[in-house]
């Protein structure tokens, strides 16, 4: 388990400080950002924070996960590392030999 955890179906209106205020009761927040949309600048319904221990981070998620927050119902667990590339289509480069 790590200390960073994924905060899902937030408000689209919560900004990356809010979002650290509402996790700081459960632990030290050494981090927090609310993910926005790259053209719109729109927030896009999650986030990631980063506690101070792992203990912090599960007391976080034991207490947030399907609680109601701003009228919405909060997904919150261990963030997953990303995979995959980012883009590319997964397709090789192509090779004139």
């Amino acid at each position: 388990m790590g200390t960073k955890i994924y905060v899902g179906n937030l408000d689209y209106g919560m900004s990356s400080a809010d979002l650290e205020q509402l996790l700081s009761e459960h632990g030290e927040v050494r981090s927090a950002q609310v993910v926005s949309d790259r053209e719109t600048g729109r927030s896009r319904g999650f986030g990631f924070v980063e506690m101070s221990s792992e203990e912090e981070a599960q007391s976080a998620i034991n207490a947030l996960n399907g609680a109601e927050h701003n009228g919405r119902t909060l997904t919150v667990n261990e963030a997953k590392p990303r995979t995959g590339g980012g883009g590319g289509g997964g397709r090789r480069p192509r090779r004139d030999y």
